[in-house]
């Protein structure tokens, strides 16, 4: 499935997925396979949730690492959602072997 890119230039982050879009600070990162990949894995996941269980489930799981880790860096990098994107950002047929929530194997 294509997802459309945008760019945002005022966006404090490289990359974000909304549902069905992909969010980009930059025109270089419209080519950035690794960043595209990462963001098409959270969308991916944003499907298989019906998209607001998977912000529900996204916030819920940043606040519980906040209060086991103390710091913002640490609590977003441990969110099982992110945890599978980043392993797998570089393998870009990832998504073609992918099962249905395989991203319940990095809670």
């Amino acid at each position: 499935m294509r997802y459309p890119v945008i760019v945002i230039s005022s966006m404090r982050v490289a990359g974000m997925a909304l549902y069905p879009f992909i969010l980009v600070n930059n025109k270089d990162a419209v080519n950035d396979a690794t960043l595209l990949n990462h963001e098409r894995i959270h969308l991916k996941q944003q499907r298989e949730m019906l998209v607001i269980f998977f912000y529900i489930a996204y916030l819920l799981n940043y606040f519980i690492n906040l209060i086991k880790y103390c710091n913002h860096h640490k609590a977003y990098l441990n969110i099982v959602f992110e945890r599978e994107a980043y392993k797998n950002e570089q393998n870009l047929v990832y998504l073609k072997q992918r099962g249905f929530w395989w991203w319940r194997f990095y809670l």
